[in-house]
């Protein structure tokens, strides 16, 4: 059965009206705030989008089960568009706004750059910002969903090299701190499997037009291109292959599984290869299942990516956190997530968090795009 919420909803608007804290609200019977900060417009609007879907679900089924601690559950958005510049802004915004915990950003230099305040303020801060810097910082109230750059890297690097067996890597980073801590790492992984690197070069975001530098690279014979950098560049990387007859295969880096890749890809999607955590149609978990069927019927379509599933897991655990220590006290929360007497079963899988906020335990994978337009898994 549903449950009734003992408040008034006109009584929180008028609350809200007066410039109430969310703190406050609670305090009065009100809805528990959380924020999300993601691209919701721009470049990446597509993943911000899946993963505000996904929260609104999540929310809109915990609500039906009586929410938590009998209190309506509310998602305040601010879209920082990928942006280190709006997402300070962001920051202050939910944090003046009162809220527990945070799910953000997409990029790693937004996360990097709203870190500071959610410290400060003593928010949670759940992030899918895979640059190792932000596990390095010492916020106790970081908490990373997905695996670090040096992990998949590690990953890459033994993939490109003993796996396919490439002798000559050509690799290509833009200037993100995201893109190029991620190519850092995988070229120190493929020195370290005796691998080659032909030619590394560097592309600025949103050019639209790589032919110069996909020329130059196409002078050494590379057996394959790697980029680490977002799906918005490496779908027409690809294509631009392509046009210039390049026999190379293309292997992206984890932001590049994504259902807006393929369509900027278009025909010259299939056969790319991207490393990540599984793709959500390939999660072997009974829970990942059901919540995708939910997703497929409330919205008429399958999420972007995986992104969608690691961000719903992370307000998850918060909410799994609030309701073992039946509270909203910061060090509770911080607390019980660092030292989990048992793992959280996610909508990914298991899920556990070291000293630093570090996600245990995440599987990587290697992905073929095929003809339909599906991620194959081509090595695990």
């Amino acid at each position: 059965m549903k449950k009734i919420f003992a408040y008034s909803a006109s009584a929180t608007v008028v609350g809200l009206a007066l410039g109430m804290s969310g703190a406050a609200l609670a305090a009065e019977g009100g809805p528990l705030l959380f924020g999300l900060q993601f691209p919701i417009t721009g470049d990446y609007a597509v993943e911000g989008q899946g993963v505000k879907n996904g929260l609104d679900l999540l929310i809109e089924q915990k609500n039906a089960e009586g929410g938590l601690l009998g209190r309506e559950i509310k998602l305040i958005v601010c879209d920082d568009e990928g942006k280190a510049s709006r997402a300070t802004i962001c920051a202050r915004q939910l944090v003046n706004d009162s809220v527990i915990g945070v799910v953000g950003s997409y990029t790693s230099g937004a996360s990097l750059a709203a870190g500071p305040t959610y410290s400060r303020a003593n928010v949670i801060h759940s992030s899918d910002g895979t640059s190792d810097e932000l596990t390095a910082k010492g916020w106790k109230n970081f908490f990373r969903n997905d695996p670090p750059n040096s992990a998949e890297a590690a990953f890459t690097g033994d993939y490109l090299v003993n796996t396919k067996g490439y002798k000559n890597i050509a690799i290509i980073t833009d200037h993100s701190s995201y893109a190029t801590d991620l190519a850092d790492s995988v070229e120190k992984s493929i020195k370290t499997h005796n691998g080659h690197i032909a030619s590394k070069e560097f592309i600025n975001a949103g050019t639209q037009d790589y032919t110069a530098v996909l020329t130059k690279i196409k002078s050494v014979n590379p057996d394959v291109v790697y980029f680490s950098g977002y799906y918005t560049d490496g779908g027409l990387i690809k294509a631009q292959m392509d046009q210039l007859k390049m026999a190379a295969d293309f292997v992206g880096g984890d932001t590049n599984q994504s259902e807006a890749f393929i369509q900027i890809a278009g025909a010259s999607a299939p056969g790319s290869v991207v490393i990540n955590v599984p793709p959500p149609e390939s999660l072997p978990y009974e829970n990942a299942a059901r919540f995708l069927a939910d997703y497929k019927e409330k919205y008429g379509s399958k999420p972007p990516s995986i992104y969608t599933l690691t961000n719903v897991d992370g307000l998850n655990s918060i909410f799994a956190a609030i309701e073992a220590t039946q509270s909203t006290d910061f060090s509770a929360i911080e607390q019980w997530l660092h030292n989990m007497p048992a793992e959280f079963e996610g909508l990914t899988g298991k899920m556990k968090w070291d000293e630093n906020g570090e996600r245990a335990g995440s599987l990587m994978a290697a992905m073929e795009v095929q003809p339909d337009g599906s991620f194959k898994i081509v090595h695990q």
